[in-house]
């Protein structure tokens, strides 16, 4: 038999994988996968796990939220192995799971990986760090790392809509020079993206005519300062529709150089990073294979 790793972030969404991990595990066993099971510890183990083990196997399943996906994406490459990846998605707003249009029934999504095939994936990379969907600064960002645990279990996607409201009420602009393929934007925004997926932060789902996970290409998402709040909303449907407005600038291209003269926080698949001075974005062509 073909052999699997199945990791687990324990702690992920309402934990209800926990309570189908036998099912999962039986659905791939009848699929013609040895699994074996290994529950994350910390933020960073499944990199480091996948790392240490990936030669061991010919398939690696990923079951929590985005952040544990990003982990187990970042230890394949990492690993230098071409290794297939699978994704039950188990966190609470599973963002680039809703791209992947993957289904949320634990049992569903295993069975579709044991008869699915490999697909090529866009990763994009941050600096040193890699990432599988996107890349933002500014509004709502910090909403994706700093709702609380319990809050997101008892009341997912709630908690993050939650804290962006609290965040709305000091929304503030951040001067950034953003180089793209084909142009240079510099301005003051409230917010910033190097995405490739159709769901941002569950707030924002772009037109799928606009998003191609494979195409060399990122999505870069810019929303200047606008003059009055009232405008906050009309910006959001604009660009959902990938329609022109004076504040939003919606532009694809291949690598991406951000220049702040200060440090400025991000998140990375829901995860804390920053950068000081500049930093350069790149698109890593077909560098995961994702079973669909």
């Amino acid at each position: 038999m073909k052999r699997a790793l199945i990791i687990i972030n324990p702690h992920a969404g309402r934990m209800k994988l926990l309570r189908d991990l036998p099912d999962v595990d039986m659905i791939l066993y009848n699929g013609g996968y040895d699994p074996d099971v290994y529950f994350t510890k910390c933020r960073g183990d499944a990199t480091e796990k996948v790392i240490r083990s990936a030669k061991d196997y010919d398939l690696i399943v990923c079951g929590g939220g985005d952040g544990t996906y990003n982990e187990v994406i970042s230890g394949v490459l990492k690993s230098g192995l071409d290794i297939p990846v699978g994704y039950i998605p188990a966190g609470t707003t599973n963002d680039f799971a809703s791209t992947l249009e993957l289904s949320p029934v634990h049992k569903t999504a295993a069975q579709n990986i044991v008869i699915g095939t490999p697909r090529k994936l866009d990763i994009g990379k941050f600096g040193e760090r890699y990432f599988s969907y996107i890349a933002s600064f500014g509004a709502f960002t910090s909403s994706s790392y700093t709702a609380n645990q319990k809050m997101k279990n008892t009341l997912g996607h709630m908690a993050y809509i939650l804290e962006g409201i609290t965040n709305l009420s000091s929304l503030k602009p951040y001067h950034v020079r953003v180089e793209t393929d084909d142009d240079v934007y510099e301005d003051d925004f409230i917010f910033g993206a190097v995405c490739n997926s159709r769901s941002i932060a569950g707030l924002i789902k772009l037109d799928e005519r606009l998003v191609n996970l494979s195409d060399g290409r990122f999505e870069v998402i810019l929303l200047r300062m606008p003059k009055q709040i009232i405008e906050l909303p009309q910006m959001l449907t604009a660009l959902q529709k990938g329609t022109n407005e004076k504040n939003v600038v919606l532009v694809h291209s291949n690598s991406v150089k951000i220049t702040t003269a200060g440090m400025l926080e991000w998140s990375l698949d829901g995860e804390y990073a920053s950068s000081t001075g500049e930093l350069q974005i790149s698109n890593c062509h077909e560098a995961i294979s994702l079973v669909l």
